[in-house]
């Protein structure tokens, strides 16, 4: 390779560091204003936001770099290695996109969406979907013409989906979600049907916060969380956020009256975690470094909540640690009755305290209502009535308010359209890579049960969160199982699994 390249590859680098941590600056904000930030506060961190963001994207489209993208090769050649060509090629996707958007569009979705989420807030308090409609239509305006200056040749929920799951559109996910819905409907209804409902008695009482906090701390800490490269708070909606691999913030919510909500959102939520503090070593302020998908991100979380914490080991070895916190419920109470009490199949109107069978059809209710909005089918003032209907013919159950329908989701507020697949492709991957494990170490869930879930990390780390994002989502997921996506090993792990529970033939 000759020194101009080398220097120019360089000079890029420097670049993209500088707008990585500046998006980490943009990180800390939105976790603070979730987490911590005073209510009247929203305006100005609106506008801090929105100023944010149009510095980072003219920075994104400078001059310096689209001049260094066009000395650099747009193939994989020059002797450049696979992480070199990694930034590169992500580098030159970002100056490409960002070019397309006029900066004032930038400015615009970025404040409207720091002002949606406090109009979301209040009006799910209030319970009125109403109050929250016009910022919502805004929105998806917005995103409609975002789309078509960023991927004009594409439709634009189909571009919105791009942003979260790159390189896949309605016509991939359309097929996967109508198998899953003519599979899980049946399945559901066998399980309501069923004359053995799992005992569940012992789930319900009274918590006390503290209590609830350090057995989440601990069992995340058991699972490999560094909390001296991270800390879990307190949010409406819990998620996963911050600015670096050494600084991830988790965070939970907790109900006095039920403990299993907020110790397996705190699991789940350190899935994400472990992925972000496992990246790559090298290049962690570097594109290469950074998680592939939401989908493949989502694997993680759920992999860790379902697979291992709703399994049989994980279910044996905690319960002592459940009766020591939890005395009063937990006395008489087995492994076995505890495995099923929190694998308890139940409809119900809150997709964050959904089962795992139940689960996918909140996610498919969500994106057959994003499709019509963006295809002009659905009006988002007829959402609330469409959402319940839905809700209605997939699960048997029906909100009798906003609040608990169409309103209990923060993405819309944040502009997140094209999000919500990604949950339950996740589902689908993290079923395929906990299949993987299974072949490739046969002891792990004695290792699981013997309270050693290093194994489990150890692996998950090495197969996927210090991948990056030098392979696609096809190929990573390939290397690990050997097969493409397959919504059917989903459907065989929870036939198999829920069968059983329910003694179903």
């Amino acid at each position: 390779m000759n020194e101009g390249l080398r220097e120019d590859y360089f000079s890029l680098v420097h670049l993209l560091e500088e707008n990585n941590r500046l998006g980490g600056i943009m990180g800390i904000l939105h976790w603070d204003q979730e987490v911590i930030m005073p209510a009247g506060a929203s305006e100005s961190r609106a506008q801090q936001i929105g100023a944010l963001a149009g510095v980072l994207h003219e920075k994104t489209i400078h001059s310096e770099m689209g001049k260094l993208l066009d000395r650099l090769p747009h193939a994989d050649e020059n002797g450049f290695t696979a992480f070199e060509w990694c930034n590169i090629r992500e580098a030159r996707r970002d100056f490409d996109m960002a070019t397309r958007i006029p900066k004032a569009l930038v400015t615009e979705l970025a404040e409207l969406s720091s002002r949606a989420h406090q109009v979301w807030v209040k009006a799910r308090a209030e319970n009125k979907f109403s109050n929250f409609a016009p910022v919502l239509k805004r929105l998806l305006d917005l995103k409609i013409k975002w789309a078509g200056h960023v991927f004009p040749d594409m439709q634009a929920y189909d571009a919105n989906i791009d942003i979260y799951e790159r390189g896949t559109t309605q016509k991939d996910i359309n097929p996967v979600f109508d198998k899953l819905k003519a599979q899980l409907i049946p399945l559901i209804k066998s399980i309501q049907e069923s004359g053995y409902q799992p005992d569940t008695g012992f789930l319900s009482g009274q918590f006390p916060i503290e209590k609830q906090e350090a057995l989440g701390r601990k069992i995340s800490e058991e699972m490999g969380f560094q909390f001296d490269k991270g800390r879990m708070d307190v949010s409406v909606h819990p998620f996963c956020g911050g600015s670096h691999p050494t600084d991830v913030r988790i965070t939970t919510r907790y109900r006095t009256d039920n403990f299993i909500e907020s110790l397996y959102a705190v699991i789940h939520e350190t899935g994400h975690g472990l992925y972000e503090q496992g990246r790559m070593q090298n290049g962690r302020d570097l594109p290469v470094s950074e998680a592939l998908t939401m989908a493949i991100h989502e694997s993680q979380s759920l992999f860790w909540e379902r697979m291992i914490a709703q399994g049989r080991p994980f279910c044996t070895r905690y319960l002592p640690l459940l009766a020591e916190t939890f005395p009063q419920n937990f006395k008489d109470v087995t492994p076995e009755r505890f495995y099923e009490g929190v694998n308890v199949c139940q409809p119900s109107l809150i997709r964050v305290e959904a089962d795992e069978v139940t689960y996918p059809m909140h996610v498919i209710l969500r994106y057959e209502l994003e499709r019509g909005l963006f295809d002009g089918s659905v009006q988002v003032e007829d959402l609330p009535e469409i959402w319940n209907a839905k809700m209605k013919e997939y699960l048997g159950v029906e909100p009798l308010t906003d609040t608990l329908g169409v309103l209990q989701d923060t993405h819309w507020s944040g502009g997140a359209f094209g999000y919500f697949p990604s949950y339950t492709l996740g589902a689908i991957y993290a079923s395929q890579f906990y299949r993987a494990l299974i072949q490739a170490k046969p002891g792990v869930e004695k290792q699981v049960e013997a309270g050693n879930l290093a194994p489990v990390r150890d692996w998950l780390g090495i197969q996927i969160h210090q991948q990056g994002r030098l392979l696609s989502v096809p190929a990573l997921v390939k290397q690990v199982t050997g097969e493409n996506l397959n919504p059917e090993s989903f459907l065989d792990y929870l036939k198999n699994k829920y069968r059983q529970i329910y003694r179903l033939n």
